[in-house]
């Protein structure tokens, strides 16, 4: 930030500092000062620091610096001095430009002074490299590295300048010329995609122009010279896309300049007009829009016509030549014929687009394709008289093909007229918007129509003709472009013609059979066979018995009776079609009324504003007679004073007649009588002063020359003294100096000895340095080689330690592989084993229950067959914890014992009868417990959490319900340790 007081301290820094050549220094300071909020009060010191902050942006090509500084100084004198930031700004473009050139100036420089007989010669090594390898020339290496950069700059400038002054009513005229400039940059050194980005530039600012209407100091572009300076910028444009040929942008120009039109309400002069419609059939030409062309032309021969007053007879024929055959080029058939309803919106919106920007018109036409149409086109040209202005050629060839008929020797009759029109042309001395014209170019056109023509009255004529005939017939077109033309022709419906190559003919038909006619020709033959058939097989006389019409007439009544309810739905339909469309009329007979209204009200307030206009006129009238009135009174008094102060005759006037015309008329002659007598005085004054200058100068005259003869004299006597001294003093100077000659010459011996007694120790000194350098750097060279002679050992060290570990650890992942594979077969077939003593265990279990039932059974004397009954389980694993407590509970006596809560709600929900709470001090009591807890205990033994454990019980029971051989007794558990190997927990049963 700036800590400057007063912006001359920071002035004389950054001169101080460029002085010293720290011109960013200097940048920095003269920013920091602009920027800051301290000195936001314009001064004239500012003016100064503005243009040094430039100079210094351009030479360093800083152009954000150069951006941020006019932005902040726009802030600062937008309101106090504007003039002062035009200046600015002007300075600044100013030095771009010319940096611009003297870059160029530069290249071109290099450029000749690389224009020599031999390059090679010249040049060298490195510079053939880089000639090879690059592949450029030294004209386009110049350009890069000298001119492109200050291209660049400029452009910069230039964007910089138009966002700085867009939008601003104070400066409209620097930013016309900003953009202006812009233009011819572009034009001067064919910068295509520049101009492309500076017109969407400016469109863009107009259209935030419109966006923005509450902007302070915005444009009104309802002025007269605002609209006038936007026009101009918007015509240069349109001048500078056609002139660059880049047709696209020249469109959206005239796009821009109709639209600027539309906003303002407003027509342009006619010199720009002319300007308009001469662009515009450049651009139609080249987009082969013939119709829009020939338009363009008739607008243009319009008003050269009507408000260029200096058009010669032979520049009009041009012009309206141009009209005339523009008009014929344009295609005698509807190229909308046959498309979809999608492509005729589309056409038709085109239409109404061109013919607003053609017709100039603020409001589209209700249906423009109508309008703009061939036949309107030359019905108007003859109605308003153009062909009579053309020349007598272009009128013959109107003629040929627009109303005679000549279908044998029409091109014949118009090779010659075409060939004349071709030489016609030349440059408009008296239209300077239109530089020349040339009717040549219509020529190709004109023979494609000579050959529709052709064509057209040939296939009126006849019906087939031979190929050959037919091309000695157009001389100047080849027979293929002729078929090229008739296929166009056919496709849009203007000729129905076929060829027939097999045998060398041309079929011409007739456009409705082969269309309309065909459909009704077909529909005649199948009647004429409907009666050939009748007539071939009658039909048979149909019986009037009553019978057999009863079997149909069922069929018959419901026929009728759908016909009936379909014809009241039809009805029904109708009618609220009838009550939908009075309803509409009613809506549209009430938008028409209330529109009516509308107008009636606008109208209404139009009348009162004009009477209100009318009043404050008669009254500004009324206050402007009475200021005059005023005005006269006063006129007459001071004219009364001015003759009594010079005692003239008072001036005779009737005193109620008196007007403000009539006193200044007398003013004038007054002051054109009191002017008159001054120049006859000063004449006489001026008389007395030439004789007066005339006598003083014959007097002066002799003395003059006698003062000049004296100077001479004394001027020779000073030059010989002069002399004379300076060759004594050159005599004294001459002889000191040989006398310190003779007395130094004394001292060269000992002065020759001094000096080789220094150089000889200067060497020696020398030869020892160099000697103790050598042996330095041998030093320094050997320590590095031993630095890097351990740099490669320690390498080496580490890459074969790397080396090893890596084997190492492959070992040990392949030794651990090996050992979790014999670990995984040493555990698969102890598993082998511990089934099979688990199977045998069961089998002793059931051994002994069955003794223990059977013991029971003799004690009790009745049987026990659900005590009895072996135990079975579950089908799959999952079924354990739910069938250890049901089979506990069955094993229990049906007797009035103790069942708990959780065993009855469970025996519920199965659909079981409750269990009872077994007898715990029967006699097999133990082993029956410890087996329902083992069944009960079967999640937590027989699964893991995730599903069925590997190698557990659940995973090897059968479908019959009973334990695999080899497997783990229900009563047993498994018991998990640290290691996954499973132990047998031997704490419920004791080894038998």
């Amino acid at each position: 930030m700036s800590n400057y007081a007063k912006p001359e301290a920071a002035l004389n820094q950054a001169e101080a500092l460029i002085n010293v050549g720290q011109k960013q220094d200097a940048l920095q300071v003269l920013h920091d000062l602009i920027t800051s909020k301290r000195h936001r009060a314009w001064q004239k010191i500012l003016e100064k620091i503005m243009f040094k902050y430039v100079e210094l942006c351009v030479d360093m090509r800083r152009g954000k610096f150069a951006k941020d500084g006019l932005i902040q100084y726009r802030i600062v004198c937008q309101q106090v001095n504007v003039t002062s930031l035009e200046e600015v700004i002007k300075h600044f473009m100013h030095l771009s430009t010319e940096k611009a050139e003297q870059a160029r100036s530069q290249a071109l420089a290099l450029e000749e002074a690389l224009d020599v007989d031999d390059l090679e010669a010249d040049k060298r090594p490195e510079d053939l490299m880089l000639s090879y390898v690059s592949g450029e020339k030294g004209k386009d290496r110049s350009d890069r590295e000298l001119v492109t950069p200050w291209f660049k700059f400029l452009w910069e400038t230039y964007r910089t300048v138009l966002e700085i002054l867009r939008n601003n009513s104070k400066l409209e005229a620097l930013y016309a010329m900003t953009a202006h400039r812009a233009f011819q940059f572009c034009k001067q050194y064919k910068r295509t995609t520049e101009f492309r980005r500076l017109c969407e530039i400016i469109r863009n600012h107009l259209l935030n122009l419109n966006k923005y209407r509450d902007q302070r100091d915005r444009p009104d572009l309802s002025a007269p010279e605002s609209l006038q300076l936007y026009l101009d910028t918007r015509f240069e444009q349109l001048k500078i896309a056609t002139d660059l040929q880049l047709w696209q942008e020249a469109f959206y120009s005239i796009e821009d300049i109709y639209g600027l039109m539309c906003m303002v309400k407003k027509t342009p002069k006619p010199s720009l007009l002319v300007v308009y419609y001469a662009k515009l059939t450049e651009i139609f030409w080249i987009s082969s829009s013939h119709l829009y062309n020939a338009y363009a032309w008739f607008k243009l021969f319009t008003l050269q016509k009507t408000y260029n007053k200096n058009l010669s007879l032979k520049d009009l024929q041009l012009i309206a030549s141009s009209v005339i055959l523009a008009a014929l080029l344009v295609l005698p058939y509807d190229h909308t014929h046959g498309a979809s309803h999608l492509e005729l919106e589309n056409a038709k919106e085109q239409n109404s687009r061109m013919a607003n920007l053609i017709g100039f018109e603020l409001d589209p036409k209700p249906d423009n394709r109508e309008v703009l149409s061939r036949a309107a086109l030359l019905s108007d040209l003859v109605a308003k008289g153009v062909l009579s202005c053309a020349t007598q050629e272009v009128k013959d060839l109107y003629n040929l093909l627009e109303h005679e008929f000549f279908p044998l020797n029409l091109a014949s009759k118009a090779q010659p007229l075409l060939a004349k029109i071709s030489k016609l042309g030349g440059k408009l001395a008296s239209a300077s918007s239109v530089p020349e014209v040339h009717l040549s170019r219509f020529v190709p056109a004109l023979e494609k129509l000579v050959i529709l023509r052709l064509l057209q009255q040939v296939s009126q004529v006849y019906q087939m003709m031979r190929i050959e005939s037919l091309s000695q017939m157009i001389p100047f077109c080849d027979c293929k472009v002729v078929e090229k033309i008739s296929v166009e022709a056919v496709k849009h419906n203007f000729m129905a013609m076929k060829v027939d190559h097999m045998r060398g003919v041309v079929l011409f038909g007739n456009l409705g059979l082969e269309s309309d006619g065909l459909r009704d020709h077909l529909a005649v033959l199948a009647e004429s066979l409907n009666k050939v058939r009748a007539m071939m097989y009658p039909p048979a006389n149909k019986a009037s018995k009553l019978g057999e019409l009863l079997p149909g007439l069922g069929e018959t009544v419901d026929k009728e009776h759908k016909r009936l309810l379909a014809r009241k739905s039809i009805i029904e339909k109708r009618k609220e079609e009838h009550e939908r469309q009075l309803i509409e009329m009613e809506r549209e007979e009430e938008s028409r009324r209330l529109k009516q209204q509308k107008i009636t009200e606008e109208a209404e307030q139009k009348r009162l504003a004009t009477e209100y206009e009318q009043r404050k006129n008669q009254r500004i009238l009324r206050e402007i007679e009475e200021r005059e009135l005023e005005e006269a009174q006063a006129l007459l008094e001071e004219a009364e004073k001015r003759s009594k102060k010079k005692g003239g005759k008072k001036p005779i006037l009737e005193g109620e007649k008196v007007t403000k015309k009539t006193l200044m008329e007398l003013a004038l002659t007054e002051q054109l009588r009191e002017r008159q007598e001054m120049e006859k005085k000063l004449q006489k004054l001026a008389k007395t002063m030439d004789y007066l200058e005339r006598a003083k100068r014959e007097e002066a005259a002799p003395l003059i020359e006698a003062a000049f003869q004296r100077r001479l004299v004394e001027g020779k006597v000073v030059y010989e003294r002069e002399k004379q001294l300076e060759t004594e003093l050159s005599r004294q100077r001459h002889d000191g100096d040989l006398r310190e000659k003779n007395r130094l010459s004394r001292m060269l011996n000992n002065k020759e000895k001094f000096q080789e007694r220094v150089l000889n120790r200067r060497k020696a000194e020398f030869d020892r340095q160099r000697v103790e350098r050598e042996e330095r750097i041998n030093q320094i060279i050997q320590a590095r080689k031993q630095e890097r002679k351990a740099m490669r050992k320690k390498i080496y060290y580490v890459r074969c330690e790397d080396e090893r570990l890596k084997k190492k650890r492959e070992e040990e992942e392949a030794r651990k592989r090996e050992e979790a594979e014999k670990q995984r077969k040493e555990e698969a077939e102890r598993r082998a084993k511990l089934d099979e003593i688990a199977e045998k265990q069961r089998q002793r279990e059931r051994e002994s229950e069955e003794k223990e039932r059977l013991r029971r059974e003799a004690l009790l004397g009745r049987p026990t067959d659900v005590a009895a009954k072996p135990f079975e389980p579950p089908a799959h694993a999952s079924e354990l914890g739910t069938a250890a407590p049901a089979a506990a509970a069955a094993a229990a006596p049906s007797t009035g014992k103790y069942v708990p809560r959780f065993m009855r709600e469970r025996a519920e929900g199965s659909g079981q009868s409750p269990p009872t709470q077994p007898d715990r001090w029967a006699g097999s009591g133990r082993r029956t417990e410890g087996f329902g807890q083992a069944s009960s205990d079967s999640d937590r033994w027989g699964r893991r959490p995730d599903g069925p454990a590997s190698g557990s019980v659940s995973d090897r029971w059968g479908s019959s319900g009973r334990p695999d051989d080899g497997a783990a007794p229900p009563g047993d558990r498994w018991r998990s340790g640290s290691s996954s190997r499973p132990t047998w927990s031997s704490s419920r049963y004791p080894e038998r």
